[in-house]
């Protein structure tokens, strides 16, 4: 059965956290391909990535902030 049609409850953990990762990225303005960009990074903090979009800045300056 591919990955995809599985339930997130039989995934690898890693893909739960990065699944997880990527709904937060996007729930706080991220694009979904750079949110799950973003998820897949261990070197991106997660919760300074959303609070930089929540304070108002752009999703540019926010990549060069993080990277």
């Amino acid at each position: 059965m591919p990955a995809e049609a599985r339930p997130v409850d039989e995934l690898p953990e890693r893909w739960n956290v990065i699944l997880w990762r990527q709904e937060e990225l996007e729930r706080a303005g991220w694009p979904a391909a750079l949110a799950l960009d973003l998820a897949e990074r261990t070197d991106v903090d997660l919760h300074r990535a959303c609070e930089l979009l929540r304070r108002g800045a752009t999703v540019e300056l926010a990549l060069e902030i993080l990277l």
